[in-house]
Order: C-alpha cells, then sequence, then structure tokens
C-alpha cells in the first residue's frame, strides 16, 4: 500500500504544479502579437495593390518580415474585397527570378496564340 500512497502524492504535486498554467498565457499573447503586425500590413498593402481584372491583382505586402508579390483573385462579401483562396505569393528572389523569364514566356505565348 505505501507504493499507492506515493503515487497519489506523485499526482497531487503534478496537479499543483503551476508550470503549465503559465504557458498558454504567453503563447496566447503570442499570437494576439503576431496577429497586429499583419493587420497593419494589410491596411499598408493598399497602396501597393494593382488591378488585373475586376476580381484579380497583385499586391506587394510584408509578412512575418518579408516582402511577398501576391497575384490573387478576390471576391466581395459584405461590400468589401476579401482575397480569396486561388492565388500564389512570391518571395522577392522568386519575383527576380519570373522576371527574367518574361522575354521566353511572352516568346511562348506569341507561338501558341
Amino acid at each position: 500500500m505505501p507504493k499507492h500512497k506515493a503515487s497519489e502524492a506523485l499526482d497531487s504535486d503534478s496537479t499543483s504544479d503551476s508550470g503549465p498554467d503559465p504557458e498558454p498565457a504567453p503563447k496566447k499573447k503570442q499570437k494576439k502579437e503576431i496577429k497586429k503586425p499583419k493587420e497593419e500590413s494589410e491596411d499598408e498593402g493598399e497602396d501597393h495593390k494593382y488591378a488585373l481584372s475586376r476580381s484579380r491583382f497583385v499586391t506587394v505586402r510584408e509578412f512575418r518580415g518579408k516582402v511577398l508579390v501576391d497575384i490573387r483573385e478576390f471576391y466581395e462579401k459584405d461590400g468589401e474585397m476579401k482575397p480569396g483562396k486561388k492565388g500564389i505569393s512570391l518571395s522577392v528572389e522568386q519575383w527576380r527570378k519570373l522576371e527574367t523569364k518574361m522575354e521566353e514566356i511572352n516568346e511562348s505565348i506569341k507561338a501558341i496564340a
């Protein structure tokens, strides 16, 4: 029976440990801190938004400290244009590589069209 009492003592010690309780609080704070800059960068991105068509836009924005060129389809909801799932975000390096291929891409378009 002493073994059971020892395990009960361990159980009661582990439940009264305050270690796990503080951990979720900082994680929640970190998530909130990450969301705030994202919202600010979305507002700034409006100045760098270029229409390709009525529902497609190229947006240059910053996300998590990196500059991205976002080519995306938007949809209207409650009178606002919101980004949809269809699209791609290119890093500056990927965008520069695409720029170097533009002449070849245009030649391919002419050959096929």
